[in-house]
């Protein structure tokens, strides 16, 4: 039973049953703080914290105890007696210090005092006030909700003046990450009744503060250029108010340099290291002078690849297959990981869940080779008691956990918690990834904690280009890749342009059913206007439903099944009743006019619709299923240097619907640095369209391949294959489009020297062949769904019948140059093309535009 000295006093219970109700109270690893040390590390408690606090340490305190110490509290407005008596456990100097300490630890005292009386200690606190609220004056380049994230006091939560100060610092470095590194920060507090009070931290945001030059030092094999390409980021420049890469940051520095280690690697550099890196602010400048030395090494190729199993019953005969590199090859230190996961999945396979692969090169500078040996040895015995996720405020735990391919109770490996890592930062969800080990109950235990801290990852976007095909066109849309914080992709798009507006909805899931399996759904509806390339407007309303199968991590199968209504019309002024075409037209054309026996008619006038674009006309539903085999291998997906893109589509339209056919495509595209600057680039192209016709349903013009500069520059939009040259009609306007396709273009990249490369212009040169033929629709529409009708004139001026042109394989080429901008506002490219052979009948144009722009 206590006994009670005063109002304040109370018995304290043995030192063991104290300190465990400390550990129960302010949880397993409590951080000790003495007095003098108190600043910037004292450590704050909301109320609720508080309360759960004072609960704690009550049960605790009320335990049978050994013997009694008492104390005497003087001072405490808020935080309970029973509370603050708790920390000490005796009167000897140690007990004493170690209460002060933990007291202070808690954040909730600006001073604690201690005396002794009558044998007991007198404690005497001062509490810290509460924060009321926490204001910011004078930011506007970043966001409040932004500073709120960076700074540690917190409303409702106690003043400490070490935090404040801490967290000045915390909003300096925040604007530095913003490129202001000259920004000041003051803070003060204002006093409020019942001692709260507010913080106003007062900020003067200054000029931005970004990189004004990269340079290089050590660095021989490659130019400086060549290194500031691979770095995120830039130098400034005219174009520095659109963008933010030219910043200085210095954990994106860290990430550059890593970016350029890996590069090295990956090009044979095996010796490659990074000495270090300078950042100094330049007065005379106005900016960052960033300064990196490097130790390139020798280039060294693969003498052997060859596999050292210490595991019993491993055919290594059969391991072979998992090796991505070869003798002769130069080394690569990306296929060296890449190696490492393939062979450490297959031996887990095979029941050998310890395994863990080690690659050791042998290097040997004097032939410059090296030797590459992957190891295969049973790892130490650890089991994954718990994985610990700690961080996601918004994302749920279930999205990080199905990263890992292993669990709680599976065995411990390496190289599938590395995968998971990488897994975790490609996602995009979180600013920075972190996995650590922890001892876990037993010395085969094992803890992984998972440390994450999420990031905004939707966006709502406006963007806008030009392009001499589809005109003037804006689309707003709003995206989310993380959906209420389950990893799910929500997008809503809604265009309106010159020539076409639409409005589209798309959803994935990318782990079906807890499968490494993307399913999703498109929904869709837009309406494409008549253009100088095309008589007829056509709106579409659809859907699609998709699926995405990783076979490897390069090669993905993806089925989908889609479905859509097509309305297309024809403008009257193309589209003349025959009747109003039996009015002759006196001296129209040679051979009408006085005593003249021939005919002529007004539809010849502005020229008409093709009868086959009119068949086409109406409502008619399309149902198909289809698929996507495609194969990524590119080191950059915006803007390659190397590797290869191919992709295989297949759809087959008749199950339902009016449409019948068999539509496949195929693109191979594969990019290779030829010099260090210029690039390569080889595209083949092609495509066939087989009509089934088991309901006797023709092709109609929409099912057929429309296509333009995208087979071969220098041509329109719609300008070459198979058109309608029949008399009366407009052919200039009424391409009839083609059955099959080929393109080949081989194109060379390089940067306009004399120009700062990260301005991202680029030239290329290009020369461009292919071809768009066959016609397989109808041709004699007598009798034709009222097309032409029965009883039309004899002289009808369209007549029974089209006449086809430029049907033939004939071969269109084309040379050409271009401009290419990786501009703030989105790609731009300016195609000049030249056309060297082509059909009578097809539309060249010289010039040819696309952009954009997104913010």
């Amino acid at each position: 039973m206590p006994i009670i000295k005063g109002h304040s006093s109370r018995i304290i219970a043995s030192k063991a049953e104290a300190a465990a109700s400390q550990d129960a109270s302010v949880g397993s690893s409590p951080r000790r703080l003495s007095r003098a040390g108190l600043s910037g590390k004292a450590k704050f408690l909301g109320r609720a914290s508080a309360t759960a606090l004072i609960a704690s340490l009550y049960l605790a305190a009320v335990m049978p105890s050994a013997f009694a110490v008492s104390v005497s509290v003087h001072g405490n407005k808020r935080v309970d007696t029973e509370t603050i008596a708790s920390y000490f456990t005796g009167t000897d100097s140690a007990s004493v210090n170690k209460g002060v300490k933990d007291l202070y630890a808690t954040g909730m005292f600006s001073d604690v005092k201690i005396s002794q009386a009558g044998g007991g200690l007198v404690v005497s606190v001062t509490e810290n006030n509460i924060i009321n609220r926490v204001v910011f004056e004078g930011n506007s380049k970043v966001k409040t909700e932004t500073l709120q994230g960076e700074v540690q006091s917190k409303s409702r939560g106690a003043y400490s003046k070490a935090t404040v100060d801490a967290d000045v610092e915390r909003i300096k470095d925040a604007y530095r990450r913003a490129g202001r590194a000259g920004a000041k920060v003051t803070s003060r507090i204002v006093d409020l009744p019942n001692g709260r009070m507010d913080v106003v931290f007062t900020i003067d945001e200054g000029e931005k503060t970004g990189v004004k030059r990269i340079e290089f030092v050590g660095n021989t094999v490659f130019t400086s250029n060549k290194l500031r390409d691979l770095m995120q980021t830039t130098e400034m420049n005219f174009l520095s108010f659109f963008k933010t890469s030219d910043v200085y940051d210095p954990d994106r520095i860290g990430s550059d340099l890593e970016l350029i280690r890996r590069f090295y690697l990956k090009n044979g550099y095996a010796d490659f290291r990074v000495v270090g890196s300078d950042a100094k602010f330049d007065e005379n400048e106005g900016g960052y002078v960033i300064t990196i030395t490097v130790e390139e090494g020798v280039q060294y190729k693969v003498q052997s690849v060859t596999i050292d199993s210490h595991l019993p019953d491993i055919d290594t005969n059969s391991l072979q297959k998992f090796l991505r590199l070869s003798p002769g090859e130069i080394y690569n230190g990306d296929m060296v990981e890449k190696t490492v996961d393939a062979l450490t999945r297959e031996i887990s396979r095979h029941g050998f869940a310890f395994s863990q692969v080690h690659p050791r090169g042998d290097r040997d500078p004097a032939s410059r080779t090296v030797s590459i040996v992957f190891v295969l040895e049973e790892g130490p015995r650890v089991y994954i008691e718990r994985i610990v996720i700690r961080g996601n405020t918004r994302t749920r735990d279930y999205v990080i956990r199905r990263e890992f391919d292993l669990g709680e109770g599976d065995a411990y490996n390496r190289a599938i918690v590395e995968r998971a890592e990488r897994r975790l930062n490609n996602l995009g969800y979180f600013k920075k990834v972190k996995i650590t080990n922890e001892p876990g109950s037993a010395p085969d235990r094992v803890i992984i904690v998972v440390d994450v801290e999420d990031q905004s990852t939707g966006s709502l976007s406006l963007s806008g280009g030009y392009g001499t095909a589809s005109g003037l066109i804006a689309e707003v849309s709003v995206s989310e890749s993380n959906f209420m914080g389950r990893g799910q992709y929500v997008r809503l798009a809604v265009s309106a342009g010159q020539y076409s507006r639409g409005v589209d909805f798309s959803f994935t899931e990318p782990y079906f059913l807890g499968n490494r399996i993307a399913a999703g759904f498109d929904l869709y509806a837009k309406k494409t206007e008549v253009s100088y390339y095309s008589y007829y407007s056509n709106f579409i309303t659809g859907g699609t439903f998709r699926l995405g199968l990783p076979v490897t991590e390069e090669l993905t199968f993806s089925p989908r099944y889609s479905i859509y209504n097509s309305d297309l019309t024809i403008p009257d002024d193309w589209n003349h009743p025959y009747d109003d075409c039996n009015r002759p037209i006196w001296g129209l054309t040679p051979g009408f006019g006085a005593g003249a026996p021939s005919y002529s008619y007004s539809c010849l006038t502005n020229g008409e619709a093709s009868l086959a674009l009119k068949q086409a006309a109406g409502q008619y539903l399309t149902s198909m299923f289809g698929y996507t085999l495609s194969y990524n291998s590119l080191d950059n997906n915006k803007n390659p240097t190397s590797g290869i893109f191919a992709e295989l589509r297949q759809d087959v339209a008749g199950a339902g619907g009016y449409s019948e056919f068999v539509r496949t495509t195929g693109d191979f595209r594969i990019y290779h640095e030829l010099t260090e600057d210029i690039v390569g680039f080889l595209r083949l192209q092609g495509g066939d369209l087989v009509s089934l016709n088991s309901k006797g349903h023709p092709l109609r013009i929409v099912d057929n391949f429309n296509l333009g500069p995208s087979l071969v520059r220098g041509f329109q939009p719609m300008g070459l294959g198979p058109r309608d040259v029949s008399p009366g009609v407009d052919w200039s306007g009424n391409p009839l489009g083609g059955t099959k396709y080929w393109g080949a273009t081989l194109e060379a990249q390089f940067p306009l020297w004399g120009l700062p490369r990260d301005l991202g212009l680029r030239g290329a040169v290009f020369a461009d062949a292919g071809s768009l033929w066959g016609y397989e629709g109808r041709t004699n529409f007598a009798n034709g769904g009222n097309i032409i009708p029965n009883n039309a004139p004899p002289l009808y001026t369209q007549g029974n019948t089209i006449t086809v042109g430029g049907a033939g394989m004939t071969v269109r080429s084309s040379v050409g140059v271009s401009l290419i901008w990786s501009s703030p506002m989105g790609p731009i490219r300016f195609d000049f093309a030249k056309a060297l052979t082509k059909s009578p009948f097809d539309q060249t144009r010289i010039f040819n535009f696309t952009g954009g722009t997104s913010f």
